[in-house]
């Protein structure tokens, strides 16, 4: 039986952030090399994220009511 897991923020915040850079870069080779700077901020944002364990993305997910992570193997296999 396939089971559909909810993702964690803590597996949110880095998909979402590879995401845009690859984004980013696909708008630098696309149009402006100005785009540099959303992948800066996303940067500054995962930073923020892995020293502190917040990002402004943390606040919008939590809102949406995603869990902080993805608790252990058992209590996601039950």
């Amino acid at each position: 039986m396939i089971t559909i897991r909810r993702w964690s923020i803590d597996r949110i915040v880095p998909a979402l952030a590879g995401t845009m850079v690859l984004l980013s870069l696909a708008l630098v080779l696309a149009f402006s090399p100005w785009w540099l700077l959303l992948t800066a901020f996303v940067a500054a944002n995962l930073l923020l994220f892995g020293l502190v364990g917040w990002c402004p993305t943390t606040l919008l997910l939590q809102r949406l009511g995603v869990p902080r992570t993805g608790g252990s193997a058992t209590e996601r296999n039950s």
